[in-house]
């Protein structure tokens, strides 16, 4: 059973306290574009994110707001900017790398929230079913391009009722396998 595979690029997940800092009391994001999972949108909003070697300008804020504030770079965005970025699962973030964000009206410092995040597979039961496979399992993805060709391993299988069917990789990992914009994969035993 073939899935499809999203390029996850660099974005921020914000807390309320964190995105009115950032933007101002009271502020709401704007959606931009639903995605893949359901109530998940990309913002019209932007923040930069800098490191103690360099800054990102123009990175994505995803919505809605988040318990904790999360920033997600790949592990190349991670050493130009001079941020230890663990790979992790989303929302594992203790220990993580710290960076600050700047919003056109304030910016933050956090101690931990920078990751590199895990490939994985969102499905809902049914889809897990389908595939054979359980929560929290870690399975290998085949990805076929025209001549990049790659099987992933270390895929985390993640599973609820309130996922849409989908593998997410970040920029990385999508160049090194040659991805285009509606690019398919399958898990290989």
């Amino acid at each position: 059973m073939n899935f499809i595979v999203e390029t996850s690029a660099r974005h921020v997940h914000l807390s309320q306290e964190h995105l009115e800092i950032l933007f101002g009391q009271g502020y709401e994001l704007t959606k931009k574009k639903e995605l893949s999972q359901p109530g998940q949108f990309a913002s019209e909003e932007r923040v930069t994110v800098v490191g103690s070697k360099g800054e990102f300008k123009g990175v994505s804020i995803l919505g809605p707001v988040r318990k904790s504030t999360q920033v997600e770079l790949s592990l190349t965005d991670a050493r130009s900017a001079g941020i230890a970025a663990p790979v992790r699962e989303s929302g594992d973030i203790a220990g993580s790398g710290p960076c600050k964000i700047v919003g056109p009206a304030g910016e933050i410092d956090i101690a931990e929230g920078v990751i590199a995040a895990k490939r994985h597979i969102h499905a809902t039961p049914a889809d897990a079913q389908k595939l054979g496979v359980e929560n929290g399992e870690i399975v290998s993805v085949k990805i076929d391009t025209n001549g990049r060709s790659l099987v992933f391993g270390d895929v985390v299988v993640r599973v609820s009722e309130s996922y849409a069917l989908a593998m997410h990789i970040d920029t990385d990992e999508s160049n090194a396998a040659g991805c285009g914009r509606e690019q398919y994969g399958e898990i290989v035993k």
